[in-house]
């Protein structure tokens, strides 16, 4: 019994994201299609972690970056390339032959799906690797899963906006680079108490005004696909 309260502290904040975006869908996915991307998300945690291993071991060995060069540099290229990039092949592989990606507001849907399966996993094993689980519990439910959440909307907004309204290259880019811009500044600030504790203090704060300000531009996309939809049944 004991062991399921830390799962349960892990898995709650990614699964009551997962029904408030569930909610939002006027016209609902089919629940095997929803249970493809967030198993997706989950499959991709392991690869993600041996290329992230190996991109780590590649750029500072067995250490830790001690400077903000470097912990900006692992923020990026060790955690918000990889694991961007596979979600975004994830995602693809669920939409590429998806009979029911009919509407602008799925790819936001479907993406959340895979990002949450994503976070569920990562935060369980953060959650059993911590001695304060607890504690790790409670700030990765506030900031590390809703991130996740936010990320995967930038890039279903965006896919959605390729796939039904713009093919333009621009807006292909845009559906890897914006969340991995997000998630590279995420992590930058979160990361930069690896240089001293007087600098992660101030990116502390600095990183909850860029959590509220990323969530409102996340929650414009989602407002802006249901009311594309909306008139699209008007």
């Amino acid at each position: 019994m004991t062991i399921l309260i830390p799962i349960a502290a892990a898995l709650l904040p990614a699964i009551a994201l997962l029904y408030f975006i569930w909610k939002k869908d006027k016209q609902k996915e089919p629940t095997s299609w929803l249970r493809k991307a967030v198993l997706w998300g989950v499959v991709i945690c392991f690869p993600v972690a041996i290329v992230e291993l190996g991109i780590k071991m590649v750029l500072f060995g067995d250490g830790m970056p001690s400077s903000l060069t470097g912990t900006t540099a692992m923020a990026f290229l060790v955690a918000a390339i990889p694991e961007e990039s596979f979600k975004l092949f994830a995602l693809w592989r669920v939409l590429r032959r998806n009979p029911y990606f009919d509407e602008h507001f799925d790819g936001i849907v479907y993406a959340v799906c895979v990002g949450l399966g994503f976070a569920a996993l990562e935060n369980v094993s953060y959650v059993f690797t911590q001695e304060n689980w607890m504690a790790t519990a409670i700030m990765r439910s506030l900031l590390a899963v809703p991130g996740h959440y936010a990320f995967a909307i930038l890039m279903g907004y965006y896919y959605s906006v390729y796939h039904f309204v713009d093919h333009s290259p621009k807006v292909a880019a845009c559906v890897l680079l914006v969340p991995v811009f997000a998630h590279g500044v995420y992590d930058a600030l979160a990361m930069s108490g690896l240089v001293n504790t007087y600098i992660g203090g101030i990116s502390f704060f600095v990183l909850i005004y860029f959590c509220i300000k990323m969530h409102k531009a996340a929650h414009s996309k989602v407002l802006a696909l249901l009311h594309q939809d909306d008139n699209s049944l008007a």
